[in-house]
């Protein structure tokens, strides 16, 4: 793009809405035609180039996540360029290449923010949740919560990094992977898939735990030292595991995996609800169970740095703009090998 040109910024813009939740195959998701945002103080007007989807997405239209205000556009890790800036932004500059993600806001005041843990915010806010996101051409986003992007990679490579990247790393974190440990993935999708890539470089040994024979199939092509069924056990105990699957059912099987001392991070927003536990079975011999919530904007900087250094071979199914409730249904369907990525402007 010219950064001396004055892009052309119209009225009104194509966008997928969620207009009734409900089960996928209600057709929750309705494409309309809304007004292009206008950017408020500290914002930047955002021009879609693609959106992965994600598995909150249909979460939202499903209604297994609340919705938090009507007709809302769903979608949070965009890839675009600015085309506008509102009052007081001081970073950006239209031309700029960026990245949205799910972490829209947080106060900067409470407790949780000053001690760096803002992705505990009780203000916090999100894109594509409490306001609109990236299946639209073009959305609004607080330049202070946006991520630079380099010009040279392709953007639907780029999309899958700031959700399914960005929470899968902090995953990683939270489970508390010794140096060269053993960790074990429940579920292989689009976070899953990059997280384990992630795990292969730090040296780690990957068990990949799924019920789909291509993503085990995957999941060997990137590394992993073993596959096998979700419900199956690993071929040797776990220091820590990541649960990706939304199951609940899975919890147990995860713990019971775990070695002495390891720890189990849940990895989603919603998750089915989870069998009873066995205290001596799952839990003794300090076993950890941990969840994950969101991710704060340090984790997103680090994991796009390793990156950087690390690229990530990243699997994506490409979708026209037009065909967003049917890349939602593959993915309830788990018809995705990897990320699926709408190409707003291919």
């Amino acid at each position: 793009m010219d950064l001396r040109a004055r892009p052309v910024i119209p009225a009104e813009m194509d966008a997928w809405v969620v207009a009734r939740p409900g089960p996928i195959g209600s057709h929750p998701l309705e494409r309309v035609r809304i007004p292009v945002p206008v950017p408020a103080p500290g914002e930047v007007l955002v021009q879609v180039e693609v959106c992965a989807v994600c598995r909150t997405d249909l979460h939202l239209a499903e209604g297994d996540l609340s919705p938090r205000r009507p007709r809302t556009v769903p979608g949070h890790e965009v890839v675009g360029r600015v085309v506008a800036c509102g009052p007081e932004t001081v970073r950006l500059a239209p031309g700029a290449r960026v990245g949205v993600a799910w972490l829209r806001s947080t106060c900067g005041r409470c407790r949780y923010c000053r001690r760096g843990a803002e992705n505990l915010c009780p203000a916090s806010t999100y894109t594509g949740w409490d306001a609109d996101g990236g299946y639209a051409e073009y959305l609004t986003a607080r330049e202070d919560y946006v991520y630079p992007l380099p010009e040279e990679a392709p953007a639907a490579k780029l999309a899958p990094l700031l959700c399914a990247g960005i929470i899968g790393y902090r995953a990683l974190l939270r489970c508390d992977l010794p140096p060269g440990g053993r960790l074990g993935i429940y579920g292989f999708g689009a976070s899953a898939h990059l997280t384990a890539q992630v795990a292969v470089a730090q040296g780690a040994s990957v068990h990949v735990l799924t019920r789909s024979a291509k993503a085990r199939e995957l999941a060997r092509a990137l590394g992993a030292a073993s596959t096998a069924g979700a419900a199956e056990a690993p071929p040797e105990p776990l220091d820590a595991a990541i649960l990706f699957a939304p199951v609940g059912e899975l919890v147990p099987v995860a713990l019971t995996a775990l070695d002495r001392g390891g720890t189990l991070a849940v990895a989603g927003i919603h998750l089915s609800d989870i069998p009873a536990l066995n205290y001596q079975r799952h839990l003794f011999q300090e076993r950890t169970l941990r969840s994950v919530t969101a991710n704060t904007r340090a984790d997103g900087r680090a994991y796009l740095e390793f990156t950087s250094v690390h690229p990530p071979r990243v699997t994506t199914v490409p979708y026209p703009f037009e065909a967003a409730d049917r890349a939602l249904d593959d993915l309830a369907g788990d018809r995705v090998e990897g990320a699926a990525v709408l190409m707003i402007r291919p």
